[in-house]
């Protein structure tokens, strides 16, 4: 596909005006998660018709004129995999996509299980894609001819695959289902992953003590100031294993977190020292001061919600194998703890749950109510 790079807010309000008339825009983003501690959008492309651009957002002041053309509900937005991409537009632009297309999610209701956008491309065009280019930092300039071309790969399709997609879901009665799904995707919200408490985003934290979260929390600051301080991700400075190594062993010299194997020789040079500082200060705190991991109270669970647990996952399995789904796609067990709960007594009902989707009633709001009339 032709491309053309963009980096002036003159020659952006320009595409954007070829762009006004055309239905339907391919839409792909590159940044530099894996290389930096703030991560920023490094690269928009855009496909149209018979063209694509390449928007520099260095460059570029003015953004509005591509904000007007996501949140136009007159042409399609046509992603791949867009979670990630929204909320950085969130993020960056604090624009709201309308008439978003996924092709990622679309696959989902076709039960396609090898739904990466590579894979995607090798079964539709035969084109191969490396998948190197998902790692390299986009923020280097000037970029390199082999990433320009995969930028280019990365959006040019697209308009293509959602006319695929699009199609195999209308016949199969399934387009409304996914529109519904890619209305909720266009509707999520950037969120910080560096507020305080650190702890809360860290896997495995839930099942710790007060004292060892304090431990937690005191090692997490260190390397959360350190991967700023250099400007990396803070899994390049210590790994989330390393931390719960050092959680659980508590060490009190640098020689003990290399015997524990928590960090490697070079990262304990650097780090060593300050892990062991704030482990030593997590433990020094008085028990008054300990942090707690936040609960969400939930309802106690009976024997009968159970039983009704039990019989909508029975029911999940044989739909999911009916309708050709995976299950926690069709309905997820949160979900399903808060059906057994409430225990709807029509579909109407069960549309009042918070969370529940129009398509899951309509797919299974019969089999649901059938389930739940035959246990307590």
């Amino acid at each position: 596909m032709v491309y053309q790079f963009v980096t002036t807010d003159k020659d952006l309000a320009q595409v954007c005006l070829k762009l006004e008339p055309c239905e339907i825009i391919g839409v792909d983003l590159e940044a530099d998660s894996m290389h930096c501690f703030s991560e920023k959008i490094c690269l928009i492309q855009i496909a149209g018709p018979d063209q694509a651009w390449l928007v520099d957002p260095f460059l570029i002041n003015d953004f509005s004129p591509f904000s007007q053309i996501l949140a136009n509900p007159e042409i399609i937005k046509v992603f791949h995999g867009s979670d990630f991409d929204v909320r950085s537009l969130d993020r960056e632009l604090s624009v709201e996509i309308e008439n978003l297309f996924d092709t990622e999610i679309a696959c989902r209701f076709l039960n396609i299980k090898a739904r990466g956008l590579g894979a995607l491309l090798k079964s539709y065009f035969n084109i191969d894609v490396d998948k190197k280019y998902q790692k390299v930092d986009w923020s280097k300039r000037p970029l390199k001819d082999d990433m320009i071309a995969y930028s280019v790969g990365d959006v040019a399709t697209l308009v293509e695959l959602h006319d695929l997609l699009k199609d195999r879901l209308e016949k199969i009665g399934r387009l409304a289902w996914a529109e519904e799904e890619f209305d909720l995707q266009a509707r999520v919200k950037y969120e910080n992953n560096h507020l305080r408490p650190l702890f809360k985003k860290f896997k495995g934290a839930g099942k710790l003590d007060n004292r060892s979260l304090a431990v937690l929390e005191h090692l997490l600051e260190v390397r959360i100031s350190q991967a700023e301080k250099k400007d990396l991700p803070p899994f390049k400075i210590m790994s989330n294993q390393s931390i719960m190594t050092m959680v659980q062993r508590r060490p009190t010299s640098v020689e003990a977190v290399l015997k524990h194997r928590a960090l490697s020789p070079k990262q304990a040079g650097m780090y060593g020292q300050l892990c062991v500082n704030a482990i030593q200060t997590a433990l020094a705190l008085p028990h008054r001061e300990l942090p707690s991991y936040p609960r969400t109270r939930m309802p106690r669970k009976n024997s009968q919600v159970l039983g009704r647990i039990d019989a909508l996952k029975k029911m999940r399995e044989t739909a999911s194998q009916t309708l050709a789904m995976e299950p926690g796609f069709l309905i997820n067990n949160n979900m399903i703890a808060a059906v057994a709960a409430d225990k709807p007594s029509s579909p109407d009902d069960l549309l009042q749950i918070p969370g529940i989707r129009n398509w899951q009633v309509e797919a299974l709001g019969g089999k649901i109510m059938d389930t739940l009339s035959r246990v307590q």
